[in-house]
């Protein structure tokens, strides 16, 4: 039976209705300064281009087609440039309207493990410091959201699981990504043994999934590929668990255990020295006894974006010239005068 005119425009209107009703999930991806962040993204959407250096927070997105659907699954990808000391600009992809369909990705550079406990502590501890403060302006339309978000984590991890009791999962799905594995894999293998043992403690206590990433290895970038998707666009995630240290780790979220991870890399003897309040503690003493940290919480080596190439805009940068000859001009104007006073002052 032929539609009448009425009737096809009607489903006309439903087609667009259903284009514009797109998922709302996002990733926010941050960490180690030069680790690969925006690498990871560009694969995951397949684009072909070199990476830019990322400035502050930059924004993109990916679509995925609902099968024979007009419309189409859109995921939000958010990109913390500078390492750790721009966390504060955590508050625009993590605020009371996005936080129940965003997980953060925290990216740790493999080959650079002194500066891998500083970077991880910080962001964590500013994104569990975030989360709070959306929570409690949440409260107001829902008062039971922390639970909410409580229950959520724990079926991410599994609410049977034998660790429960050490376990402080975050309330929002996390995800860590240790980068350039092909670096890290030539590296002596009593250091491997103890990177990988504490990336994987830390990501069962958070209950996080780990995955490795290299550029340089199409399994590695497909695998993390996947489990980005998984995030943005709820696909099937992967249960494969790898473990061994002489190979890229792959952990979901709950698959691991405190049994199967061992004791942290520390004698018995300076365990019973070691005063620390809990086993993260301890951890990071052994893992920053073996690595001394070293802070990144610095802006100076961020290069300014006023000079950068990818930035340039003719007119604007022509004013700015003109204006720092101005400004270059008024100093030595102002210290020649500076000059000429102190000398007439001593002369009388």
């Amino acid at each position: 039976m032929e539609k009448n005119l009425w009737e096809l425009a009607l489903d006309q209107e439903k087609e667009k209705e259903e284009a514009h009703n797109t998922d709302e999930s996002a990733v926010f991806l941050c960490g180690s300064k030069n680790a690969g962040k925006t690498s990871i993204i560009l694969r995951f959407l397949d684009r072909d281009e070199a990476p830019k250096p990322t400035v502050a927070l930059e924004y993109t997105f990916g679509r995925r087609a609902k099968g024979h659907n007009i419309a189409k699954d859109v995921g939000h990808i958010w990109e913390l440039g500078g390492g750790t000391w721009l966390s504060k600009l955590m508050d625009i992809p993590l605020n009371p309207s996005t936080l129940l369909h965003t997980t953060l990705v925290l990216v740790l550079d493999l080959s650079a493990p002194n500066e891998m406990w500083f970077t991880l502590e910080t962001l964590m501890t500013a994104a569990r410091a975030r989360i709070d403060s959306c929570i409690s302006e949440m409260k107001a339309d829902d008062s039971k959201i922390r639970e909410k978000l409580h229950k959520k984590a724990w079926e991410r991890v599994g609410e049977d699981h034998p660790d429960k009791n050490m376990l402080d999962p975050m309330l929002i799905p996390l995800v860590i990504i240790g980068t350039k594995f092909d670096v890290f894999q030539d590296m002596d293998s009593e250091k491997r043994k103890v990177i990988t043992k504490t990336l994987r403690f830390v990501s069962h206590v958070y209950g996080a999934s780990l995955q490795f990433f290299s550029i340089k290895q199409e399994q590695l970038i497909s695998k993390t590929r996947g489990l980005i998707s998984h995030h943005l666009f709820e696909t099937t995630a992967s249960k494969t668990l790898q473990t061994d240290y002489n190979k890229p780790l792959q952990v979901p979220a709950g698959l691991d255990s405190l049994q199967q991870i061992g004791n942290p890399p520390l004698s018995e003897q300076d365990i019973g020295r070691v005063h620390a309040k809990n086993p993260m503690e301890l951890w990071k003493v052994a893992f920053t006894g073996f690595f001394p940290q070293e802070n990144t919480n610095n802006p100076g080596t961020v290069k300014d974006p006023a000079k950068d190439a990818q930035f340039a805009e003719p007119s604007i940068d022509k004013l700015r010239m003109q204006k720092d000859g101005e400004l270059d001009n008024y100093r030595r104007l102002s210290e020649r005068r500076a000059k000429e006073r102190n000398s007439t002052e001593v002369y009388v």
